[in-house]
């Protein structure tokens, strides 16, 4: 039998293989991409080694959520038209439509970018284009897909010209966040890119000061890398992107 024009199953994987080792395009990942998620060597963090981040820099664990919100009792349902529906900031006047996520809802992996761009706006999903089927890979690589995990964005919807969120836009959503977060009760939130990581976490650190540790995000794990977008232009943090995902893969082993 035939299955969308593979011979078997086993075939197709190989085509799927390379297909992603073309789109991440580093030796790095030919030999961990498609390797069972057992299988690969994580990056652990010692106990009690962990490095300490400042605590003026980032938002306290005793600090509250974000203003209290209808959404802190929604649905999954009513939380998604609640957002699709949303003018509570002047970016509601320029979107084509929210984007409120993608995925699988008992997800144990959440990741979260800044904002959505042109193609996202279009489209209502996050992560799509270049950049998604690059986000894509390195879902294979840790031996998962798009429909096991799940995607959302700080910013529902898309800011002017993809410019940076703006403080008063990030108060308006946080709430939708904290709810998805909620309902989802991941294991991991993984923050993609400098922009979604200040937001989470209300710090101006670098995103080089920000990898590399096991943060938190209202008592859920978080650990920051790059965005996908960053790593179309910038291939040689690839690598950088693979300690990542191999930290975070032992948060979500030890949690």
């Amino acid at each position: 039998m035939y299955v969308c024009g593979y011979a078997n199953d086993m075939e197709r994987r190989e085509a799927l293989r390379r297909h992603y080792l073309d789109v991440m395009g580093i030796d790095l990942w030919e030999s961990r991409v498609g390797v069972a998620r057992d299988t690969v060597a994580p990056v652990a963090v010692p106990p009690g080694k962990e490095p300490s981040v400042p605590a003026s820099t980032l938002r306290a664990e005793a600090v509250a959520p974000a203003a209290t919100s209808d959404a802190a009792s929604m649905d999954w349902g009513t939380l998604e038209r609640e957002v699709h529906t949303c003018t509570k900031c002047p970016l509601h006047e320029s979107r084509t439509q929210a984007v409120f996520g993608v995925g699988n809802r008992q997800a144990e992996w959440l990741f979260v970018g800044e904002a959505p761009g042109v193609q996202e706006d279009r489209q209502g999903e996050p992560f799509v284009g270049r950049a998604g089927q690059l986000l894509n890979a390195m879902l294979f690589a840790l031996g998962l897909t798009r429909e096991q995990v799940y995607i959302a964005n700080v910013l529902k919807c898309r800011p002017p010209n993809n410019r940076d969120p703006q403080p008063a836009e990030v108060e308006c959503c946080e709430p939708y966040l904290l709810r998805q977060i909620a309902l989802l009760n991941p294991r991991l939130i993984v923050a993609l890119g400098r922009h979604a990581a200040h937001s989470l976490l209300r710090t101006d650190l670098a995103l080089t000061r920000l990898r590399g540790r096991r943060l938190s995000y209202h008592g859920t794990p978080l650990v920051v890398t790059y965005h996908p977008a960053y790593l179309l232009r910038n291939p040689v943090d690839k690598r950088k992107v693979w300690d990542d995902l191999c930290l975070a893969k032992s948060v979500v082993e030890s949690a």
